[in-house]
């Protein structure tokens, strides 16, 4: 079916505007921790490390019997230090095989055994982030932090979700957080690289597209000449500032030192925020040739589609990508937009209900609008389909209350 001439570009721009960086497992790529040396990237938070105590293993054994007791069997008993370092292990070995749920759980067990538990808190803001849940993800980060202020690991993956844009207000705030967490990983380890490029994002993230920046990725460089990511960021810099000539090379450098997707699917956000969306393709690809069902790659794949009006593509790629990770907003809502713009409604509708389950509390709003539910209803209408419509408007008005535009369109759809 023809896509509605009007939806069109309205479309790309949508696609356009869910802005860099994006998703979570999504957009982390090599282990980061300690003083990172060669090859450390940076955009997949490292799993958060398991340190058995000095108590016994995890198989503890009986305690000798004395007395009376010594005929009576004794339950075996497992200190809390290792039932916790069980806990971690189970939770890292489901969030690398992508069972979220799983992990999710497991991280919690380490809460419920030690309430205020750094690495716990550290492990669940993974997960939330490879899942793009970036409020949840902050919020856990933040008790990592507090709990451990020393935590590199956890000052850089708030750092990163900080950076996150989204809806509404509070972004200023949260991007000088950004920088304020980066600035305090490079206090804590000034060799670490990894914090130097998230200072340069977090300043980016500010519009400082100016010396401090440059220098925080090129320092970044300087302690790991390995380190991809971080010449794409300085190639971004470089761009806005106008020398062209000199970001060219460092964005091939960073193409031939990725050597796993989440790097790749790194370059291909950086390539998109500068609209070189044909660049990006062949990256993406490369990143799903090594990982055929990363969530980032897919996504950004999809999006990368949807600009180019390549909506079948698109289709198939962020429907994968909500398969992979099925608690992330931004494929649902994307994918709800390509189904609207091919006057697919019922498709539309089943994408943003999945959506809205997801959706961050900025996001209801927007998903609310023209480009959500109200814009499925009025698809209904068009169609002559007044039940279907009030279904809908009235969806979008439980999203967004009080919303007089919406208020009409459902008395206007009632029989």
């Amino acid at each position: 079916m023809r896509a509605n001439a009007m939806v069109r570009p309205i479309l790309i721009a949508l696609a356009m505007c869910l802005s860099l960086p994006l998703l979570g497992a999504v957009t982390f790529g090599q282990d980061v921790g300690g003083d990172v040396g060669g090859g450390a990237g940076i955009f997949r938070p490292k799993n958060p490390e398991i340190k058995r105590g000095s108590g016994k293993p995890s198989g503890a054994t009986t305690t000798k019997p004395t007395g009376r007791a010594a005929s009576t069997r004794r339950t075996p008993t497992v200190p809390v230090d290792d039932r916790i370092d069980d806990l971690l292990e189970k939770g890292n070995s489901f969030r690398d095989a992508r069972k979220f749920s799983e992990a999710e759980e497991a991280y919690q067990g380490v809460l419920k055994l030690r309430a205020k538990d750094a690495r716990g808190a550290y492990g669940l803001g993974n997960v939330y982030t490879d899942q793009q849940r970036w409020e949840d993800a902050e919020q856990a980060y933040r008790n990592a932090v507090e709990w451990n202020q020393f935590d590199v690991d956890a000052l850089v993956a708030l750092s990163v979700v900080l950076v996150q844009p989204r809806t509404g207000s509070g972004n200023a705030k949260r991007f000088a957080e950004a920088e304020t967490a980066a600035r305090r990983a490079t206090q804590v380890q000034p060799k670490n690289a990894v914090a130097w490029d998230r200072l340069g994002v977090a300043l980016q993230a500010r519009g400082l597209f100016n010396e401090e920046t440059e220098q925080a990725y090129r320092r970044a460089i300087e302690l790991d000449p390995q380190f991809a990511v971080a010449y794409a960021h300085l190639a971004r810099v470089l761009k806005r500032s106008g020398r062209v000539t000199e970001a060219a090379p460092l964005y091939e450098q960073a193409s031939t030192l990725a050597k796993d997707a989440s790097t790749l699917n790194l370059i291909a956000e950086s390539l998109q925020a500068e609209q070189q969306w044909d660049s990006s393709e062949p990256v993406l690809r490369r990143a799903l040739e090594m990982d055929a069902r990363n969530p980032t790659a897919l996504f950004l794949l999809g999006r990368m589609l949807v600009v180019r009006k390549r909506y079948d593509e698109a289709e198939r790629s962020l429907k994968s990508a909500s398969e992979v990770s099925p608690k992330a907003f931004q494929p649902y809502n994307l994918l709800g937009s390509v189904y609207l713009a091919q006057d697919r409604y019922q498709d539309a509708e089943k994408a943003y209900d999945k959506a809205a389950e997801f959706a961050p509390a900025g996001e209801r709003q927007r998903l609310a609008g023209a480009f959500g539910f109200e814009g499925v209803g009025d698809g209904y209408v068009k169609n002559n389909l007044k039940d279907d419509a009030l279904r809908a408007y009235q969806r979008a008005l439980g999203l967004d209350p009080g919303n007089k535009n919406l208020e009409q369109k459902v008395a206007s759809a009632r029989p």
